[in-house]
């Protein structure tokens, strides 16, 4: 039929209860013979947490150090999101640039456009 991109922010997979019901949205469109990709964001309020732990550490973090940290939000709720279609029966793979992978060659988590993606 068609390529569905979902997108699905921080309040969208901010709880358990929330990413598996992200999940049975993703498997439904899935179901109706689509191909299906979906974008998830850092779970509710894990930027800010990890940002603060950036700046409680370095009163200037590394633009490079800090691109890496905050990745590390969008890793936990993407693998978090695979897992729960798994369970639903449905073959899913996580993919993510590596934050030492160039990009758009801005270098900085803000503004910056989505380069190679890599397969985990």
């Amino acid at each position: 039929m068609a390529l569905i991109v979902e997108k699905y922010g921080g309040t969208s997979v901010g709880t358990v209860e929330r990413i598996k019901a992200v999940a049975r949205r993703c498997v439904e469109t899935q179901k109706q013979g689509h191909d299906v990709v979906v974008v998830a964001s850092a779970m509710s309020g894990e930027t800010n947490r990890l940002l603060a732990l950036a700046k409680a550490v370095s009163g200037e973090p590394n633009e490079r150090e800090l691109d890496a940290l905050v990745a590390t939000g969008e890793q936990q709720s993407t693998a978090l999101l695979a897992m729960a279609i798994r369970d639903l029966g449905v073959a899913s793979q996580r993919l993510h640039r590596h934050p030492d992978t160039p990009g758009d060659g801005r270098g900085v988590h803000q503004g910056a456009h989505q380069g190679p993606l890599t397969r985990t």
